[in-house]
């Protein structure tokens, strides 16, 4: 069995673990743009199948959307598949100055970011946990969690592919336990999921809208499996805060008016992080601050 001590040594894991977010952030800007496609493909497939062809106004693509891991990545623009050198991580963005090899078109800030991003937060987890199944499991969440953001961000839907594995990894990890004790996992699940799912229909109810989507629900019965019951509500107090913040800021970047829909599980996801990594020393503000203490 090889030596792995070496591991512990947070200056070797932390850079380590930034490497390897780096390539796992490259991999999730393949989740976040092809999942969605792929998931319409196959809804528009199924909905002809049971309802016929007439029933269905647009035709459906002969081919399927490019599958996450076998299909090459390609310019989006002018379809040219790119080299290795095209794809590192971060460096070939900022080597060609955000800019297409091959046809020069502008190439989205969203690969950098999401590279960055998963690679710091996965050095923040191997700071917080150190080398151990903690570790593991923390990534796991991350990088869920991003990519479930993303594609949120881009068209408001946070697909039961990321949600429901999620939810159940959270369940499953209490049989070692990792976070929590399995009720406290159980009872976070059904909380989570109940009092969004609560708030969705009383806010239909008095106004005849729907303000938030299904996904949000699985999303926090997820991180309540992750976390327990306990941290639901700071994990919606924080991410009504930076709800606000962030999206008023980009409301009003983009002139728009705060009758625009935006999605919510980019922030429930960022506040669920940050409770996952932060909560101890949140905690005993969060304690202070409703008297707990």
């Amino acid at each position: 069995m090889p030596d792995l001590t070496w591991l512990h040594e947070p200056a070797l894991l932390i850079p380590l673990t930034a490497l390897l977010g780096l390539l796992v952030g490259s991999f999730l800007n393949v989740v976040i743009l092809r999942l969605p496609r792929r998931l319409e493909h196959d809804w528009r497939s199924q909905a002809r199948e049971l309802l016929g062809d007439a029933v269905i106004n647009e035709p459906l693509p002969d081919a399927a959307p490019p599958d996450l891991v076998f299909t090459g990545s390609h310019c989006p623009h002018c379809k040219h598949a790119l080299s290795a050198f095209d794809n590192i991580p971060l460096v070939s963005w900022l080597a060609l100055r955000g800019r297409c090899r091959y046809c020069k078109a502008s190439i989205s800030w969203q690969y950098p970011l999401v590279e960055l991003l998963t690679a710091l937060a996965s050095a923040t987890l191997s700071w917080k946990f150190g080398f151990g199944w903690p570790l593991a499991a923390g990534l796991a969440l991350t990088w869920v969690l991003i990519a479930a953001s993303g594609i949120d961000a881009r068209t408001q839907l946070l697909p039961d592919q990321l949600t429901l594995p999620l939810l159940w990894l959270g369940l499953l990890l209490t049989l070692v336990p990792v976070f929590v004790a399995p009720s406290a996992a159980i009872i976070g699940a059904a909380i989570g999921y109940l009092s969004l799912w609560s708030v969705f229909w009383l806010f239909k109810l008095l106004t005849g809208k729907e303000g938030m989507g299904y996904g949000d629900f699985k999303l926090l019965a997820a991180l309540g499996a992750w976390m327990g019951a306990t941290s639901l509500l700071p994990i919606v107090l924080l991410s009504s805060l930076i709800g606000a913040v962030v999206g008023g800021a980009a409301l009003a970047l983009r002139g728009q008016d705060r009758s625009t829909p935006i999605p919510f599980g980019p922030f429930i996801a960022a506040a669920g992080w940050v409770w996952f990594v932060f909560g101890d020393r949140l905690g005993g503000f969060y304690a202070g601050l409703f008297g707990l203490q």
